[in-house]
């Protein structure tokens, strides 16, 4: 029972969307220091590529970018598509890709809402559906294939901001990786999901002008999240150290949600 092997993932083929930056640039780059050929999506094109040819250099791995927008069915039928045109079949999918929108309740426009619930429910759902038959090219019961949703602990959590539609897309994750996860599980593919609390990234960095000191103050380990913690929990979630876990939300926060009750003392 080697730590190596029981953390081992070299050879793999993953598809990480929203890939070239945040949460899914550090998971990318986790998967290509341990031997992942890695692709990943996003919508802008220059900014993607830039960044796979980055990563690439950086781990000696191949790391290749797909130009897409999952936002339409449109997008997420293309990204299968070209997909396919290079790969057999993939070992993990990690549906990152999302969006947020903050405004006021009184305010709160329609447009916020559906672009937020389009992006971070409906195409995360559908791209699997369309991920389906690559991943079960390269599963077995001895090391099936697996799917990693990006939650988040504001779908846990009442979230300080008023990003109404995030949260309750974040929410709307956590539930159908329960229901994939029963769905998937008789033909060896493994869903689950990570809800990340505050990690440095544009979306976070925005809200407080990437001025993380305050964050940094109320986290109960008194910092934000690092590459190391989510590519470690990414890592071993596609490992053989995560194979018998399965529909499982798991927490990467610092404890921000398991000690709320006790921070009201």
């Amino acid at each position: 029972m080697e730590i190596e092997k029981l953390f081992d993932i070299k050879g793999k083929v993953a598809l990480v969307t929203g890939g070239s930056r945040g949460i899914g640039e550090m998971i990318t780059a986790g998967f290509l220091a341990n031997g992942v050929k890695v692709y990943i999506s996003a919508r802008k094109a220059p900014a993607l590529i830039e960044k796979a040819n980055e990563l690439s250099k950086k781990y000696n791995q191949e790391c290749i970018p797909i130009p897409c927008d999952i936002s339409s069915m449109e997008g997420i039928t293309e990204l299968s598509k070209k997909l396919a045109e290079h790969e057999e079949g993939i070992d993990f999918l990690v549906n990152n890709a999302g969006a947020a929108w903050g405004e006021s309740y009184e305010s709160f426009s329609e447009a916020g809402w559906d672009k937020v619930m389009d992006l971070n429910v409906k195409s995360l759902f559908f791209l699997t559906q369309k991920m389906k038959a690559l991943l079960l090219k390269r599963t077995s019961l001895e090391d099936p294939s697996r799917v990693i949703n990006i939650g988040s602990i504001d779908g846990l959590n009442v979230p300080a901001l008023p990003t109404f539609s995030y949260s309750a897309s974040k929410a709307a994750v956590h539930q159908p990786t329960r229901v994939m996860a029963a769905e998937l599980v008789s033909e060896n593919i493994l869903v689950n999901a990570i809800a990340p609390g505050p990690y440095p990234s544009n979306m976070l960095g925005a809200a407080v002008n990437h001025d993380y000191s305050e964050i940094e103050k109320r986290n109960p380990r008194k910092r934000v999240g690092t590459p190391e913690d989510i590519a470690g929990l990414a890592i071993f979630l596609c490992s053989r150290a995560g194979s018998y876990t399965v529909g499982e939300t798991i927490t990467s926060d610092g404890g921000i949600v398991k000690t709320a009750s006790h921070n009201l003392s």
